[in-house]
């Protein structure tokens, strides 16, 4: 698999949350969860630099339109999106902190209810 790091360029705050307002429910419950982790957490003054740079390069990938499996695939589009994104967290889980997912949860009820 790619490095998260590598799709970085690609990442705009603008951009990341204009895909999930469009993709959000189409994406599932878990990627944007787990995105919103990501994005949360690179935001997260006490994360180390390393960290937000593989956070980034992960949501990077997530808004990047030609990624390996197109979005627009039923059933699949989004399977490539989840696996980079649980790449990072994996790599960056120790910097994921309470907080953090506290906000996710507080925007997932927001979008989900």
């Amino acid at each position: 698999m790619e490095q998260p790091e590598n799709h970085a360029q690609h990442y705009s705050e603008s951009r990341f949350w204009n895909k999930l307002a469009h993709y959000a429910k189409k994406a599932g419950a878990e990627v944007v969860e787990k995105a919103l982790w990501l994005y949360y957490g690179a935001q997260d003054p006490k994360t180390p630099a390393w960290a937000k740079t593989v956070m980034i390069g992960a949501l990077g990938y997530f808004i990047f339109p030609l990624d390996a499996i197109p979005d627009f695939a039923p059933l699949v589009g989004y399977t490539d999106d989840l696996g980079m994104i649980v790449a990072a967290i994996g790599t960056v889980a120790m910097h994921i902190s309470d907080e953090t997912k506290t906000k996710a949860r507080e925007k997932m009820q927001q979008w989900f209810g």
